[in-house]
């Protein structure tokens, strides 16, 4: 396509020839003696006479496009101006990323909500026993030297997104028969979420129990006063006595979780000289034996 004057455009290219096609340059002048030269431009359509050649983006609309008269400054000054202007903001973000990097502005790394809980190595030392020696059970003496015989039995880990910690405590009654046989046990955990937070997933994990299609019924309830939430789980138990209980207490306090386990049987030759407790009686010793393990462990921290 020729391109000829108009005299309505005075922004157009210059037109040596304003009566016929544009002659083909016969000795280009160099590029230091051509004062509207600024570099050299790639041949083809839309390419010279000031214009940017194709796949250049093109200057914001009403800025000088360089032809000659276009910019006090000189030629090419409005796309060197526009070019400095996105170059500055292409600059200016690559430091605010730099920025949010170093300071961790992009981190997929969750931010846990602990509570003020500590890990501590020997849950045992923390959990309070009591509730259970007011109800006249005994920890039950070490049966050997071995640590697989000592009681109670603790153990802590910590990994990069858990703490995990345990304390497995044997009982005994106190007023047992020597011909009676026995089995109480009391299993605690503790861990410390690092990275995911449990919430979303804790009161199903409990509310489970009801739906366990067994032999064997479990009754959940939420308890109020306990961490942000807190639920019990008791088995039910045909005939309205029994010699042996099963209750579990859990609690979520923040990220922090905590299951307290009680789980008990005897031989019934044992009921008439010891009478087990009921599953409320031990609902209220595992909620008692919470609330001040529970703050022991916030307290680990400054120790």
């Amino acid at each position: 396509m020729s391109i000829s004057g108009d005299q309505n455009n005075p922004y157009g290219p210059p037109q040596p020839n304003p009566y016929g096609q544009v002659p083909a340059a016969q000795n280009p002048v160099p590029a230091q003696q051509n004062p509207y030269a600024q570099q050299a431009m790639p041949q083809g359509p839309g390419a010279g006479y000031g214009y940017p050649a194709p796949g250049v983006p093109a200057p914001p609309a009403g800025a000088p496009i360089g032809a000659p008269g276009a910019s006090p400054g000189g030629p090419g000054r409005g796309i060197s101006g526009w070019l400095w202007a996105v170059g500055g903001a292409v600059a200016a973000s690559a430091i605010w990323g730099s920025v949010l990097f170093a300071t961790g502005g992009f981190s997929s790394e969750p931010s846990p909500d602990l509570a003020g809980y500590a890990y501590t190595g020997d849950l045992c030392a923390d959990t309070s026993l009591t509730p259970f020696q007011d109800a006249h059970f005994k920890t039950k003496a070490n049966t050997g030297t071995a640590a697989k015989d000592a009681n109670p039995q603790h153990s802590g880990t910590q990994l990069k997104t858990l703490d995990t910690m345990t304390c497995n405590v044997s009982f005994e009654q106190e007023n047992a028969g020597s011909s009676a046989y026995s089995s109480t046990w009391l299993y605690n955990t503790a861990t410390l979420h690092r990275g995911a937070d449990p919430a979303p997933e804790f009161a199903d994990g409990y509310r489970s129990y009801e739906k366990q299609d067994t032999s064997v019924g479990y009754r959940v309830e939420a308890v109020a006063g306990l961490g942000d939430e807190a639920y019990l789980v008791t088995r039910k138990d045909e005939g309205g006595t029994s010699n042996s209980s099963y209750v579990i207490l859990g609690v979520r306090d923040g990220w922090m979780t905590y299951q307290s386990t009680w789980s008990s049987y005897a031989s019934s030759s044992s009921s008439g000289s010891a009478k087990q407790p009921t599953a409320t009686e031990v609902a209220t010793m595992l909620k008692t034996s919470a609330t001040e393990t529970l703050k022991r462990l916030q307290n680990s921290r400054s120790r």
